[in-house]
């Protein structure tokens, strides 16, 4: 499903934007974040050695903003017609902080490294937040978890297509 969505947002772009723009944009997002950015950085032929450490700075930079700011954010939020979304959003991150919970810094760090759907950086974040995690806290866990995220990433978008596709 990402590499649909990925192929779709990137083709006719490239002649406009370069690749690494686009990486770094899909790797910014909630949902896509380091991993579409790297599946996109695959697609668009960009080599590992600049991709990897564009798609870490991309999906990094909202964290702090999120650990620091989306109590006061999503407060202002519910005052608007979104607050059936961010209560979704809320209850969504809720029901998966059990295991950040239960060991906090260690359950943060796998729930961001192992890539799969409804994990990632941004909802690490909100999930600190939601437990009061400080920053000092749970950042480093989640910089820890994108770094591993992004190398079974990097295995699953450089690696298996190559051997794949040349044996």
């Amino acid at each position: 499903m990402a590499e649909s969505i990925i192929t779709s947002i990137t083709s006719g772009l490239t002649k406009f934007i370069p690749a690494e723009i686009i990486i770094f944009i899909v790797s910014l997002l909630p949902v896509l974040e380091l991993r579409g950015g790297l599946i996109a950085a695959s697609l668009l032929k960009v080599n590992w050695v600049y991709a990897f450490p564009i798609c870490i700075v991309g999906n990094l930079l909202p964290i702090p903003i999120i650990l620091l700011f989306i109590d006061k954010i999503f407060a202002v939020l519910k005052k608007t017609k979104l607050k059936k979304t961010i209560e979704h959003f809320e209850k969504r991150a809720t029901a998966k902080s059990s295991s950040v919970t239960k060991h906090r810094k260690f359950g943060l760090f796998l729930f961001v490294a192992i890539p799969l759907p409804g994990t990632g950086a941004w909802t690490a974040a909100l999930i600190a937040s939601i437990l009061r995690m400080k920053i000092k806290e749970a950042f480093s866990p989640i910089i820890l978890g994108v770094l591993a995220a992004g190398l079974i990433m990097s295995f699953v978008s450089y690696v298996v297509p190559y051997f794949l596709y040349n044996f």
